[in-house]
């Protein structure tokens, strides 16, 4: 298998904590060709999609931890067609570019693309999880979404709940997640201000949540693949810091899946299958979605610290892939050996 990471540059990437390095890893460990880009090494040649990629050298032997594996691989430059990969696998950071998608909508009849386009398209940001269809907030907290001051100072004032948490709606890592309160409303007014009104003169959503009780103490990431958790980690918040994401100073710990997020998942899973979101993390607390994350999932390798490699995520993701792609070899094979059937008729 051929797979193309479509997502940051390799320098960037954290040699210890990274999903996106554990899973490439794996792959070069099963001995498949693996290369990188970013978005904005795509490119069109002589009307065909490629990509400036930097290709990782097969290892003979493959180091057992990332951080060797990151320093013992070496890379090379080379122009390379994106219809020329079996697998292209979504990794870039948000916010989506959408022309970055029109690159990829010329080869997506022809490779594997995780997450799918279309999908992508659909959930690239935080409105996604109002498609559930929860309008009883059994599955969700309430939530408002919009760019209107007044509107939202009035959603604060009527809720019930003397805390919210308010955050931009292309936010990623727990940047931009305030909790608020209402005995401080004079600040919430200005705060407001600065996440509607930006310095080119467009205006941005905001996105107005229900607090819920018990999230001090975090939230659980689990990760879902074709539609089914196969890993999940509790977030607990700094000491300094309400947010439980690990990039903001969190830590994690292990987690099972209570009975809420098991029905949950049993829930969501169809809809993201249908949608072509086979690889996602979900974001929940006390039983309730808080988040769907498409674009570039983690959590692997802080899941496999946590359980001493007990699961080994990355794994279970390379194996769907392998799947998937034998499936379409097949489904290839099986249609050439028809039309030549039929042309010796």
């Amino acid at each position: 298998m051929n797979i193309c990471f479509l997502m940051y540059p390799w320098d960037t990437i954290d040699p210890e904590n990274d999903t996106s390095l554990a899973l490439i890893k794996e792959c070069v460990k099963r001995n498949h060709g693996v290369a990188i880009c970013t978005p904005a090494n795509l490119t069109i040649r002589n009307s065909v999609t490629n990509a400036f990629c930097t290709v990782i050298g097969r290892m003979e032997k493959v180091p057992a931890s990332l951080k060797a594996f990151y320093k013992k691989a070496t890379t090379r430059e080379e122009m390379l067609p994106l219809a020329g990969f079996d697998t292209i696998f979504f990794r870039a950071n948000p916010p989506l570019d959408p022309i970055m998608l029109n690159f990829l909508d010329s080869v997506k009849d022809d490779v594997f693309i995780i997450n799918s386009i279309e999908g992508m398209r659909e959930a690239n940001n935080k409105l996604y999880t109002a498609a559930f269809g929860d309008a009883h907030s059994n599955i969700i907290p309430n939530t408002h979404v919009s760019k209107n001051k007044n509107y939202l100072i009035r959603q604060i004032k009527e809720s019930k709940s003397d805390k919210m948490i308010i955050k931009p709606l292309n936010g990623f890592g727990g940047s931009g997640v305030i909790l608020i309160e209402k005995s401080a409303m004079s600040n919430i007014n200005s705060l407001l201000d600065f996440y509607i009104n930006s310095a080119d003169g467009t205006s941005n959503y905001v996105i107005l949540q229900d607090y819920i009780e018990g999230a001090e103490q975090g939230d659980v990431r689990i990760l879902m693949l074709n539609g089914e958790p196969i890993g999940a980690m509790k977030r607990v918040p700094g000491s300094e810091d309400h947010r439980s994401n690990v990039s903001a100073g969190g830590s994690v710990q292990k987690h099972s899946l209570t009975k809420a997020e098991k029905a949950l998942c049993k829930q969501i899973g169809p809809k993201l299958v249908k949608d072509g979101l086979y690889f996602v993390g979900i974001d929940v607390i006390g039983g309730k979605l808080v988040e769907v994350n498409v674009m570039s999932p983690g959590g692997i390798t802080y899941i496999n610290k946590v359980y001493k490699n007990k699961y080994k995520v990355e794994e279970k993701v390379i194996d769907f892939l392998e799947s998937k792609v034998l499936d379409n070899v097949e489904a290839f094979n099986r249609r050439s050996r028809l039309r030549k059937k039929v042309e010796d008729a």
